[in-house]
């Protein structure tokens, strides 16, 4: 009989065993399924090619546009080339943004750059490329004028002042953009193309710094930089290198530039405090 009861707790002991390891068995795959689902949640990155001369063009716009000044200047410059770079209303390239016509300061892609410039430069290129870097001041700004102009228009709205400029953002009358917003840099992946072009073949060689270069007059369409401008170079074109306009290649989403504020409109203003929020 004691050994009929003992034999039968073995093998409820034995069914218990088992029953244990057959749960814990059962919850495995449960977490596994919680993780593959929590991966999957996770926002995919919007990946934007670049090249060599990619970097330069950012390089360019930082150093002409920021007055030659430093690297908060190069930082809240090279912003607005990124911001109008994923916002989708401008071209689909760094160089197709900084060259686009009436847009950044004239000669930008031609202009000789100081060699004392270029540590500054390519740390802040590279922190902007590389890192993902953005001037945090600058937030949605895709446009700037010379800091100290005022222009007439309630859609100006300032965010900070940085390198010799003001930065703004267009916003309406409720305070909504009046531009297609850029993406956050948490969800830009900026991917290096080696040994690729994404420009025209006219911007292949740079003009020699030794040949007078023409630079145009202030025009009266609407730029990202509005500041003025002083013609420091002899205007006649050397019959070897004709001035060629840039266009943008064919299918490419083009914003279309809005009428600039004529001159005699300015007036002086309150200059904003840097890095002002």
């Amino acid at each position: 009989m004691r050994a009929e009861i003992s034999f039968g707790k073995s093998l409820i002991g034995i069914l218990f065993v088992g029953l244990a390891a057959a749960s814990c068995t059962t919850s495995k795959p449960a977490a596994t399924a919680a993780n593959t689902k929590t991966k999957q949640g996770q926002p995919a990155k919007v990946t934007f090619n670049y090249t060599a001369k990619d970097r330069d063009c950012l390089q360019r716009a930082m150093y002409f546009e920021s007055q030659h000044s430093d690297e908060d200047g190069y930082m809240a410059v090279g912003t607005v080339v990124m911001n109008r770079l994923t916002s989708g209303a401008y071209p689909p390239s760094i160089c197709g943004v900084v060259a686009q016509k009436r847009q950044f300061a004239p000669g930008v892609m031609t202009r000789e750059v100081k060699p004392q410039a270029e540590t500054e430069l390519a740390s802040a290129a590279d922190a902007i490329l590389i890192k993902g870097a953005r001037h945090p001041a600058v937030k949605d700004a895709m446009f700037f004028h010379t800091n100290g102009l005022k222009f007439p228009y309630d859609n100006m709205h300032y965010v900070t002042v940085a390198g010799g400029n003001a930065f703004y953002e267009k916003r309406d009358s409720n305070g909504m953009l009046q531009t297609p917003p850029p993406l956050p840099s948490y969800e830009v992946a900026m991917n290096y193309v080696p040994g690729e072009s994404m420009l025209p073949p006219q911007f292949e060689a740079l003009i020699p710094s030794a040949v007078p270069v023409p630079l145009p007059a202030p025009d009266p369409m609407a730029t990202a930089s509005t500041g003025q401008m002083r013609i420091t170079a002899p205007v006649t074109a050397p019959e070897t290198l004709p001035v060629t306009s840039v266009e943008p290649e064919p299918g490419m989403p083009i914003a279309i530039p809005t009428p600039r504020p004529a001159y005699d409109s300015v007036m002086l203003r309150e200059s904003l405090p840097a890095n002002g929020g």
